[in-house]
């Protein structure tokens, strides 16, 4: 699946979830409230940290044995954090702007996220930089990759 699939089926699992909230009747949304951790809907609700991370002091565009080996570490720790159950989801902006990409962790706390970005070797090198927030969402939330239709034969 290639990046640009990947962000779409982000954003449309994403869009199709404010949707469904935005449709939720002020009698529904008051409810909701009294009860701690339903969100809009009846959803179970919970904190995820989104780590933005942005063009750093030392970022350059030119492509260079250290950028190429800051990549493969930055990549290595992205499959790292995902195997430790940390990670949600990832994956870059590919508008060539300061916004280089972004982190949706599901962890305990907003230390423990600042400390999983901090250890991006990127971040460390100063080639990123990052900012940090917390998100409610539903909880749970995954992207599920639909299957593309097999070529006609």
């Amino acid at each position: 699946m290639t990046v640009r699939k990947f962000l779409l089926l982000l954003v449309l699992s994403m869009s199709a979830t404010l949707t469904r909230i935005a449709a939720v009747s002020n009698a529904e949304q008051a409810a909701a409230r009294e009860a701690p951790g339903v969100g809009p809907g009846g959803y179970e609700m919970t904190t995820y940290y989104v780590g933005f991370l942005y063009t750093g002091a030392k970022w350059t565009p030119e492509e260079t044995a250290e950028t190429r080996k800051l990549q493969e570490a930055h990549m290595a720790n992205i499959l790292r954090m995902g195997a430790e159950g940390k990670l949600v989801i990832a994956g870059p902006f590919t508008d060539n702007g300061d916004l280089r990409g972004l982190y949706v962790f599901r962890v305990g706390s907003a230390a423990e996220a600042k400390a999983l970005v901090g250890s991006d070797p990127a971040v460390q090198a100063g080639r990123l930089r990052f900012e940090l927030h917390p998100w409610y969402a539903a909880k749970n939330i995954t992207v599920t990759p639909r299957k593309e239709p097999s070529p006609a034969r």
